[in-house]
């Protein structure tokens, strides 16, 4: 028996016909990628070489008004008199090309949001790309146009993780702004390609703007918010992506922001997006937000009027089929022509960029060859992405790692040999699935005995007390125990249809561990045998018990297709765990202000004056970490100046490691509110056992700035603190060897106060 879980096996091909099939498909390849022809194949739109704004203007100009208005929805459809190919705009990809057959499956967002690593994001979002692309041309060559085969793709999820009780948390990097925005960065530039002519893909961040439950009201809720919590919290992930990100497109949310709709917002797509960040991409509804408008948050009289008021706003694509209310709009004269042609403009500008309308020769990405997917490269990288986002939360007396020729080893709980507790949401379908229980079974030697008890369900009580006992018995007869416990996408979603305790439609109501997999492991640890508890989730769970009683606690997210394998190699000591949580673990949902409530105050690390299990920034490691020499360019420079930062990291440990180290900025005496401390620099770096390196940031004038009461970002003199360290300072929790001092320096800006670039 494998022993891998095996979702797929691969035909091998017989030799005899290589040759003929290999000459098949490069000429299906040519026929299939080439558009379909025009009755004038001379065109100024069909030229490569001219502009893709004349080359658009051209194509339009062709085009009858019904023919414009029906390219508006998602499911756009052919113009075979002038060329222009069915077309699905759907695609997902948040940790992997989903819901079009085997991908490679990454850590789930959060997991990545986990690694505080930019390169290594770059790097993930460029092997899904890949992977989308060779997907892409594939269906070209079978002649399947359809839905998530498609190269614009619903991704990143930029919003703010700023309540740890909401189900899609899993799909964003976290709670900070600043971490989100660089990661985003990373994401959108590592999807989109660097060729200065074709688009890899489309990248479109979501949703904008200031989306994060409650999932079960998304359709109908009010997001209501100052400015300053606006332009300080949701708004600068987006605008990183769009303005340093370069990407083509963005999502507006469903619901409304400060009784706006979303998607039918003027201050957002209009004043923000296009006249403020200068935005050129195109805007796409949320999949059938639209109706909202009109059904649900009851701003227009009928989806005629709904789709005008999105229209006009600046939403150019409609996810979904509400548009085809627009030739009855046009009609009642709430819209024009000049509307229609604006966003069609947009739309078919990104199929141009994209190389839609040209001989595949041209676009270098139509040769990236189908063998990328599922390729033991986009394999390994998944699971150095699986190692990396892996945070150590606790290793009492040195615990981990384990010794791989231990006699003995259980491994229990629901979590432990369940692939769907490896995916999150929005995933593809792995062809090798590796599960806690898999990864162990491969670590160990071979004369160490793995014992397998599930133990418990996710959520329900032990109905037979057999299954319970079965665990304990397996404890009591092994040297250690390892129990895979947390949750999955059956129990944290989109709007997904649950209602058990500690769960609603998606969401959760509780922070802790179920209370089956709480009594299983305390039931566990009671047996006295050293205790291991590996997490495996998207939202942050409170594992108070656990933080006293367990041994190590290990916490890995939804980690991808090689989840086990990274798992085992922490455990055992093959690999030294770098990450670092990028959301806080509460003691207690008793510590978070109302789910509804938009404000910031009380909210994550950067507002949340109360003392947190573990909090954001932490993680620990096997080695040990110093920090000296924190030194700034200067004591007091002008609002208009940036700041130079630098600071020696040393490896004082054994063996080498990843630490990640980070700069919090405080506004000491601003003249208005601001955070206790904001995030401003971190990197992620290896250092050999007593290897030294001089880590470097530059804080810019922007990242000094605020919002006055006038709702303008400025630069206001005053004094600031530096902190830089392997964690988040001012935490007062229990301590471990492994953690460091956090370092801290003062300088002034001086002068008057100015407008921030």
């Amino acid at each position: 028996m494998s022993t891998r879980t095996r979702l797929r096996r691969r035909t091998p091909m017989r030799v005899g016909r290589m040759a003929i099939i290999v000459l098949s498909i490069a000429v299906l390849v040519l026929l299939a990628a080439a558009p379909p022809r025009s009755q004038d194949m001379s065109a100024p739109y069909r030229d490569p070489s001219l502009p893709v704004a004349m080359r658009v203007d051209d194509l339009v100009s062709r085009m009858t008004l019904e023919e414009k208005m029906a390219q508006l929805v998602y499911a756009s459809p052919a113009i075979e008199r002038l060329g222009i190919p069915a077309y699905n705009w759907g695609n997902e990809c948040l940790h992997g090309v989903a819901q079009a057959g085997v991908a490679t499956v990454f850590p789930q967002s959060i997991g990545l949001g986990a690694t505080w690593d930019t390169d290594l994001i770059h790097s993930v979002a460029a092997a899904i790309s890949e992977e989308a692309r060779a997907k892409y041309h594939e269906a070209l060559r079978q002649n399947r146009q359809r839905k998530y085969y498609g190269l614009t793709f619903f991704s990143p999820n930029v919003n703010i993780f700023r309540d740890p009780r909401w189900g899609r948390g899993q799909e964003t990097y976290g709670e900070d702004p600043y971490l989100t925005a660089r990661l985003g960065v990373a994401y959108v530039q590592g999807l989109q390609g660097d060729d200065p002519q074709y688009l890899k893909v489309v990248a479109t961040p979501k949703h904008f703007a200031a989306h994060s439950g409650p999932e079960p009201e998304r359709h109908r809720f009010n997001a209501q918010m100052d400015e300053r919590d606006l332009r300080e919290t949701y708004l600068p992930a987006f605008e990183a992506c769009l303005r340093e990100g370069n990407a083509f497109a963005v999502m507006g949310a469903y619901s409304r922001l400060n009784g706006e709709a979303c998607c039918a917002s003027h201050k957002l797509l209009d004043e923000i997006l296009r006249r403020e960040w200068g935005f050129r991409g195109y805007v796409v509804s949320d999949c059938y937000g639209i109706k909202d408008i009109f059904e649900n948050q009851h701003l227009a009289g009928s989806l005629e009027q709904a789709s005008a008021m999105a229209l006009r706003a600046g939403c150019d694509l409609n996810c979904g089929n509400e548009f085809l209310s627009l030739p009855a709009a046009l009609k009642q004269g709430l819209v024009s022509e000049a509307d229609i042609d604006t966003a069609v403009k947009r739309v078919l500008e990104a199929r141009f960029r994209l190389g839609m309308f040209d001989p595949p020769e041209k676009v270098p990405y139509a040769r990236i060859p189908f063998s990328i997917v599922d390729s033991c490269e986009h394999r390994e990288l998944s699971l150095q992405a699986a190692r990396e986002s892996i945070v150590l939360l606790k290793n009492a007396n040195h615990l981990l790692p384990l010794s791989k020729t231990v006699k003995s080893i259980a491994v229990v709980g629901p979590n432990a040999n369940d692939v769907k507790a490896l995916l999150g949401n929005y995933y593809g379908t792995p062809s090798v699935a590796v599960t806690p229980l898999v990864g162990i079974r491969q670590k160990v030697s071979p004369l160490t005995k793995v014992i397998y008890a599930k133990g418990c369900e996710p959520v329900e009580p032990p109905t037979v007390a057999t299954s319970l006992d079965e665990a304990v018995r397996a404890a009591k007869s092994a040297d250690a125990v390892g129990v895979a416990l947390g949750l999955s996408g059956d129990l944290e979603n989109e709007q997904f249809e649950i209602d058990t305790d500690g769960f609603y439609w998606g969401d959760r109501t509780a922070l802790d561990l179920p209370r089956a997999q709480e009594q299983l492991l305390e039931a566990v640890a009671a047996t006295g045998k050293p205790t291991v508890l590996v997490l495996l989730n998207g939202g942050p769970i409170t594992t108070q018990w656990a933080s006293i009683h367990a041994g190590a606690i290990v916490e890995a997210w939804y980690p991808g297709e090689e989840g086990g394998t990274a798992i085992a190699d922490v455990l055992f000591g093959d690999y030294n765990p770098g990450g670092r949580l990028p959301v806080t673990i509460y003691k207690s949902v008793d510590q978070l202000p109302p789910f509804g409530d938009y404000k910031m105050a009380g909210r994550t690390y950067r507002y949340f004056s109360g003392e947190p299990l573990y909090p954001f920034g932490y993680g620990l490691s096997f080695t040990h970490f110093q920090y000296s020499r924190l030194e700034t360019g200067a004591r007091q420079i002008k609002p208009t100046e940036n700041q130079h930062v630098s600071v020696e990291v040393r490896n004082s440990g054994t063996v080498g490691g990843d630490e990640v180290v980070q700069l919090y900025l405080t506004h000491l005496n601003s003249t208005v509110p601001v955070p206790i401390r904001a995030l401003a620099g971190f990197s992620r770096v290896y250092l050999k056992p007593g290897e030294r390196k001089v880590i470097s940031f530059n804080l810019t004038s922007r990242q000094l700035s605020v919002i006055d009461n006038n709702w303008k970002r400025v630069v206001l003199p005053g004094q600031f603190r530096i902190e830089v360290g392997g964690k988040q300072p001012g935490f007062r929790g229990t301590a471990d060897a492994s953690t460091t001092e956090v370092l801290s320096t003062q300088f002034e800006v001086a002068g008057t106060t100015v407008p921030a670039e």
